[in-house]
């Protein structure tokens, strides 16, 4: 029978009640409370579980429930004195801003609207709870029924931690989750200052001096510099993936992800789990991601013939690679090349950015990407609070650089002139054709570490969305020719046969043999019907360097 494991589901009383297989993460409530900070950040990567571990803080206080069922056999379950003090002892609110998104600054401030009106149906009671100030009352209905103003708006949660301490003479717990996502939709649509300002109200006042508040956790992807929206909160303690607390809490460690396989009879599997879905590095601990590990396992009980794949860059915002390598100012080819080929990185990065400034300097781009997780701490480099050793941290975030560098090629080789590449192939000018790819293939980055698929991939990326039908690996002849490209209109064609070669003194005796190996197998002859024209070319690659020969006519009577 298969375990059920809660992919999507990101309640912890979802997840206890249905019998989900949950890997224990409540020790992080003992370390949590152990440390009394009235205000805590915590920054992870998306896909980390952030949100079902604030679902189950929300659950452990929460004085209007009671959950001791969800925690039974939990280790926080252990500890009778902390129970006592804690749980369900406390007025909590809980808003997650991660779908406080949109195309304008009017719909996600609609959509903030929303969630607080469902915030305030939780807690109906204070419309006629003879604590709470009348006053109170018409703000908190207004609220409900998304009527308030905005001044309203930004006053709301400091007013309901007011509201609630009223009614059940206690502090406020406050859990933010996700609070950075509405300034990165702000960002990409061009409202940033807008919504800056509406959160700096919304959080600023409920986070800095709150005498309503007993304390509050908030947790997001970065670390927004505290000038920008924190202003004046100086009990907030921040813990990103460069500090040393709650490592262990948020994803999954490597005896975690044993115990899994073992319970699910995959124990086999351990190091493609390693390859593909370790390495991220927060502090001194190696964490797993939970979405990719679960997904995995997952796809293993309906298929153990299943092969690793990418559950993480499916669902997350992978455009900040290719922002990155589009920007031609910045000389970054061959930092990604270095990376692609399993090497490491030094760079200047800060764990504190705004995102109006994210694309302003190389450092803020490699400090995104380092704190968003795609690439990591190297083992043994580290981080001195100034310049950090990078890599990619496995096989899942190594497949997304090389889509957003096939995105990023496909789209750039378009905006370059090459009609004078073009007007020379189709010319039989081999020499000039073999110098402009050469140029091409120098701009590039490579991933492949060179094998002769890459090169395919690359002469066919040559000609995308320039009017020519591409065929890879065309079938014809008595074999497969690398690449066909047939211009319909002009009735002519070009057929490329390409060698990896490895060395350069190979290289000429390499294209020799893609001539020979065109002649042998009738590739020119087959692709000939039809069309008037058909040039060929043996082509060489070593490296960046390439040789390219024409396909002459004496190569079809050495035949004869």
């Amino acid at each position: 029978m298969s375990i059920m494991f809660p992919l999507g589901i990101e309640s912890f009383p979802e997840v206890r009640d249905g019998k989900y297989y949950y890997v224990d993460k409540t020790e992080f409530l003992k370390d949590l409370l152990g440390r009394q900070f009235k205000a805590n950040l915590i920054t992870r990567p998306r896909r980390f579980g952030k949100t079902l571990t604030m679902s189950m803080l929300e659950d452990y206080f929460d004085i209007s429930r009671e959950s001791t069922s969800h925690f039974a056999g939990l280790k926080i379950s252990e500890d009778e004195a902390l129970k006592k003090q804690w749980m369900n002892q406390w007025p909590v609110i809980f808003l997650t801003l991660k779908s406080v998104e949109g195309s304008s600054f009017e719909n996600a401030y609609g959509m903030l609207k929303v969630l607080l009106s469902g915030l305030c149906k939780k807690y109906t009671f204070l419309e006629t709870s003879e604590r709470v100030d009348e006053d109170d009352k018409v703000l908190f209905r207004e609220l409900k029924s998304q009527t308030s103003s905005m001044a309203n708006v930004k006053d709301s949660l400091y007013a309901l931690t007011r509201m609630l301490n009223a009614h059940y003479g206690k502090q406020t717990i406050l859990l933010i989750d996700e609070y950075d996502v509405p300034l990165a939709n702000a960002s990409e649509n061009g409202y940033y200052k807008e919504m800056l300002e509406l959160l700096r109200g919304l959080l600023g006042k409920a986070l800095k001096t709150n005498e309503y508040l007993k304390f509050s956790v908030v947790t997001g992807c970065l670390r927004i510099a505290k000038e920008s929206l924190f202003t004046g909160i100086n009990n907030f303690v921040t813990d990103s993936i460069t500090g040393d607390r709650f490592n262990e809490c948020i994803g999954f460690t490597d005896e975690e992800v044993k115990r899994i396989l073992e319970d699910t009879g995959f124990s086999g599997h351990m190091e493609e789990m390693r390859s593909w879905y370790d390495g991220y590095r927060f502090g001194d601990v190696n964490v797993y991601c939970p979405w990719d590990v679960l997904n995995h396992v997952s796809a293993l009980q309906e298929d153990p013939r299943r092969q690793p794949k990418n559950y993480w860059g499916s669902t997350s915002h992978n455009g900040a690679i290719y922002r990155f390598i589009s920007r031609e100012e910045l000389d970054v080819n061959q930092k990604f090349e270095t990376l692609l080929s399993g090497g490491t990185i030094t760079e200047e990065i800060t764990d504190e950015l705004t995102y109006d400034t994210l694309n302003s300097s190389e450092k803020n781009l490699w400090s995104l990407l380092y704190l968003t997780g795609y690439l990591t701490l190297a083992e043994g480099g580290g981080y001195d609070g100034n310049r950090a050793v990078l890599r990619i941290p496995n096989e899942e975030v190594k497949s997304i650089f090389k889509t957003a560098i096939v995105d990023w090629f496909h789209d750039s080789i378009q905006l370059r002139d090459r009609k004078p590449l073009f007007d020379a192939l189709w010319s039989g000018d081999a020499e000039t054709a073999m110098n402009l790819i050469s140029d091409i293939l120098f701009d590039t980055i490579s991933f492949h570490d060179y094998k002769e698929s890459y090169y395919h991939a690359f002469i066919a990326g040559i000609f995308s969305g320039a009017g020519y039908m591409v065929k890879s690996n065309y079938e014809d002849g008595l074999g497969r020719s690398d690449v066909v490209i047939t211009d319909r209109k002009n009735r002519r064609a070009i057929l490329i046969e390409a060698k990896h070669s490895d060395s350069e003194k190979r290289m000429d005796a390499d294209c020799i043999e893609a001539l020979e190996q065109i002649r042998e197998k009738k590739y020119k002859q087959s692709v000939e019907r039809g069309y008037r024209q058909v040039t060929a070319y043996g082509i060489a690659f070593w490296g960046k360097e390439c040789r390219m020969k024409l396909y002459q006519e004496e190569n079809e009577k050495k035949e004869e």
